[in-house]
């Protein structure tokens, strides 16, 4: 009875650290984002109206190199911002209880065998538009990993690329929550 009483709080424990490591990493997500997006703010408030400035003191407009490429980098920023702050609310959003603990999703890490050739990829789903992927990272708005969200181990999925299609097995699927 009391290695029973041991094993449940361990368990508890055990989900609760997990749970509690994968905030850390969103929150360390949305830190790094917060910075990019404060970076971005002074930008388009300090520097670029400053470059503006400068550039209306030349003379002309029409053809003043220095205003249009000041305005072109004003409109980049204001776009870039404007992504941040959509990601950083997306961010806020995520119910890590909500995404499943035996199915692809949201930090899985997945490998899976081409039916083909027999070859093995491996895959780390990242949230939309991460502004780093990494070697094996794919998004999970990408073909692979639409095609692969939501499936599990053992499952044949069909990638429809537009040169070819393959058939891809799920062999290995480490989720979220086991990543901790």
């Amino acid at each position: 009875m009391l290695d029973g009483a041991r094993l449940r709080s361990g368990a508890r424990f055990s989900v609760e650290a997990s749970s509690w490591r994968n905030r850390i990493v969103i929150d360390q997500l949305k830190k790094k984002l917060g910075e990019e997006a404060e970076r971005l703010q002074h930008e388009l408030n300090v520097v670029l109206p400053q470059e503006i400035r400068k550039a209306v003191e030349l003379g002309d407009l029409r053809e003043n190199s220095e205003y249009k490429a000041a305005l072109e980098r004003q409109q980049f920023v204001q776009a870039r911002l404007g992504q941040l702050r959509q990601r950083l609310s997306k961010l806020s959003q995520i119910d890590l209880s909500q995404i499943p603990s035996d199915k692809v999703g949201l930090g899985s890490q997945v490998v899976v065998q081409d039916e083909k050739t027999g070859e093995r990829e491996s895959f780390s789903l990242v949230f939309g538009d991460s502004v780093e992927f990494e070697e094996g990272h794919v998004s999970m708005s990408s073909p692979i990993g639409k095609t692969l969200v939501g499936r599990s181990v053992g499952e044949t999925v069909v990638l429809k690329l537009p040169a070819i299609t393959r058939r891809l097995k799920i062999v290995e699927l480490k989720t979220i929550h086991d990543a901790a």
